[in-house]
């Protein structure tokens, strides 16, 4: 999920309930929503904007359920990001997001400042709060190297997640990173998988393609064996897509296709995630966040595209050249995928 702001960084609480209307598209969207990570601006905003980010999504998420909940059949789930510049403000978050009803957590503790060490932090520091609640809920580990504090230590290492999933309440790891890296992981889960409890997300979230892709003949199954070995491990259950935001129902459809290992329609919804993919490439630089602040101002969901000071901005000719990739997505998804999985949304008109 984007955080939505105004000029001076301040949380546009009626546009963020928007989007978490936005991205779950009547129960054709997402099954999950994750606020205050890192698309949602969480390490250049102030720990009050993210608190107040878990609270409206956990209350908007509530709202959804409750008005949605006979047709879908199913609840969907609000997870928080609570990782913070530092171990106490973390804490805090934790407690904040339990008080609100948030269903898991979600943390990144390379990225806390002064947690040497990570598996302790977790054993000791976290595992002690949620003894203090009457329920415990899921912990989810995130590893990003981008936003790691030390350079030298861009992941997780193996031996710390296994430690970490022997705790009840550590469920999984979101992984943004490549897939020899991802490889690690699933092997760590493999250790676990008597349990049932722990998954791998995968946080690049191109790499589905990829990694479900059905292979065809002698030559195909063999290559597919020797990717289920470099995974060394269980697949993944779950994707967590920044560009979701913006094309919701697609990238359901992505994930279901891919699991189901069709091979015609995964090509059919990657060409439209890869050309919302070139779009953002085509703004210049790391501008994904700005880009879908713009296609959701653009779509009528936000009113506002203002970013936290540090993310890079989007305007001038690499906005313009962002707005025609865009469209071509957009055009490519009703060609392509069709009805139901074409996202809806209120600027759209009658598409």
């Amino acid at each position: 999920m984007i955080s939505v702001l105004d000029e001076a960084g301040k949380l546009v609480e009626h546009d963020q309930r928007a989007v978490v209307r936005h991205v779950v598209q009547e129960g054709y969207g997402a099954d999950v929503v994750f606020a205050a990570g890192t698309t949602g601006e969480w390490d250049r905003v102030t720990n009050d904007v993210r608190q107040q980010v878990i609270r409206v999504c956990t209350e908007e998420i509530a709202k959804l359920n409750a008005s949605l909940g006979g047709h879908l059949g199913r609840g969907v789930e609000c997870w928080a990001g609570i990782t913070a510049h530092s171990a106490e403000e973390t804490l805090e978050n934790l407690e904040f997001a339990i008080a609100c009803g948030v269903d898991a957590a979600v943390l990144a503790p390379l990225s806390i400042r002064g947690v040497d060490d990570p598996v302790r932090f977790v054993r000791r520091d976290v595992a002690d709060l949620l003894d203090t609640r009457t329920q415990r809920i899921p912990v989810y580990l995130y590893d990003n190297a981008d936003i790691a504090i030390d350079p030298n230590v861009p992941h997780i290492r193996t031996r710390q997640v296994k430690a970490m999933s022997r705790l009840d309440f550590v469920r999984g790891i979101k992984v943004s990173a490549s897939r020899k890296v991802l490889g690690h992981y699933t092997k760590a889960a493999e250790s676990f998988r008597d349990r049932g409890e722990f998954g791998i997300y995968v946080g690049s979230a191109s790499l589905i393609f990829e990694l479900f892709r059905p292979r065809s003949g002698p030559l195909g199954t063999i290559i597919e064996h020797w990717n289920r070995y470099r995974l060394r491990g269980t697949l993944p259950i779950g994707v967590v897509a920044g560009p979701a935001n913006a094309l919701p129902r697609e990238w359901a459809r992505a994930w279901q296709v891919c699991r189901a290992g069709d091979l015609e329609r995964m090509e059919d919804v990657w060409s439209v995630v890869e050309a919302f993919r070139e779009g953002t490439r085509l703004a210049g630089g790391r501008r994904t966040i700005a880009c879908l602040k713009r296609a959701l101002r653009g779509d009528g969901v936000i009113s506002s595209v203002s970013v936290a000071p540090g993310t890079p901005d989007l305007s001038g000719p690499d906005a313009g050249h962002f707005d025609e990739a865009y469209a071509k997505a957009r055009g490519l998804a009703r060609q392509r995928i069709g009805a139901p999985w074409v996202t809806t949304a209120p600027g759209r008109g009658a598409e």
